[in-house]
């Protein structure tokens, strides 16, 4: 998608793409049960905790945000206006359509969704994965303290990690755990949106240092091999887990995919062949697939298992995931054209240049 700064960046849609499909892939494996499964190799093992790819996101939120405003002044008002309109009108039909599911199947009253609906705003307990994107508005109510604290010192930033850090920890020693907040609210996402902003401030240390980064790398995907040989999201041991790594898991993804941004996107030149091109359409309707795939991923599993291949293994249901992930793709595509781009129309600038 091409930002309101005029600006397009290939990779970014690139890596959108493949955030959407960890994400898509995550649920896809719940098929036979690969949530739970035994760890399989790097990198698959990121497919059966295919969660990350909402760490993924918000890292590059972060990053997109340093990389559009570098050398400029945010004009705050016509950002969030740009924002609401580029995220309000899908996820409200989200929202409207999961009330009628919801209201239909006697799961809820009508008042009582209302109240998920508006304590959404605040706690994680929107829909559909509706939770990330309060995370993702939370995150817009602090980006100008943190692109103002980034500008005065270096120390700024670092700052807010290492708070992060700490409030988690003393949440841990009040409560006995801390899953239940780092993983879907600002308390643990902040370190992905602060280091995706590190990252575009400190490319100049990444860019062409592929031995550094591919080695950040490599360490990410052993780490997250270990976590889900510990049980992962689910039973490590148990849900919420009371585990010390949920302290400091945000983080790690946070560092892992910065690295992973910030070299993709300054040490390459990115084709426009066609399948770059395929792929960072796919990275476009991402949004789309991310609200929608909840209502047909299962679907999508149940016909492939019946007409198309057994999911007898989880080994299996991972390599089928791309087929699944391509099914669901028209329907993303239709959403990103009639639901997203109309509104597209109504953006305004929110940048100007720093005074010299």
């Amino acid at each position: 998608m091409k930002p309101t700064s005029g600006n397009y960046y290939v990779g970014l849609d690139h890596i959108r793409a493949l955030a959407a499909f960890m994400v898509f892939t995550w649920h896809f494996v719940h098929m036979r049960n690969g949530q739970l499964s035994w760890p399989p190799p790097v990198p698959f093992s990121f497919l059966t905790e295919g969660h990350t790819g909402v760490a993924l996101f918000m890292v590059l939120s972060g990053y997109l945000f340093a990389k559009i405003l570098d050398g400029k002044s945010l004009l705050y008002g016509p950002f969030l206006w740009n924002r609401l309109i580029r995220l309000g009108p899908l996820l409200l039909v989200v929202l409207v359509i999961c009330g009628v599911q919801a209201v239909l199947a006697k799961e809820e009253t009508l008042l009582s969704y209302l109240g998920i609906v508006g304590s959404g705003f605040v706690l994680p307990v929107w829909p559909n994965g509706g939770w990330s994107i309060v995370c993702e508005f939370h995150f817009y109510l602090l980006l100008p303290l943190l692109l103002w604290l980034g500008k005065r010192t270096r120390l700024g930033l670092p700052a807010v990690l290492l708070g992060a850090i700490a409030l988690r920890i003393v949440w841990r020693l009040t409560t006995g755990e801390v899953q239940s907040v780092a993983y879907p609210t600002i308390i643990g996402r902040i370190d992905q949106f602060v280091l995706g902003i590190l990252a575009f401030q400190y490319r100049r240390y990444f860019t062409g240092r592929h031995l550094l980064c591919l080695a950040i790398i490599a360490g990410f995907g052993a780490f997250f091999w270990y976590f889900d040989y510990q049980g992962g999201y689910y039973t490590g041991p148990s849900y919420p887990s009371p585990r010390w790594i949920w302290v400091y898991f945000c983080t790690i993804e946070g560092i892992g995919y910065a690295t992973l941004i910030v070299w993709y996107d300054t040490s390459f030149q990115h084709s426009q062949g066609r399948l770059s091109r395929f792929v960072a359409a796919i990275g476009a309707c991402s949004y789309s697939f991310y609200l929608l795939h909840f209502f047909f991923v299962e679907i999508v599993a149940r016909f492939i298992n019946r007409h198309v291949i057994r999911l007898v293994t989880v080994d299996h249901t991972i390599a089928l995931a791309p087929l699944g992930f391509l099914m669901i793709l028209p329907v993303a595509y239709l959403s990103y054209r009639l639901i997203e781009m109309p509104f597209l129309r109504f953006r305004k600038p929110y940048r100007v240049d720093d005074a010299p």
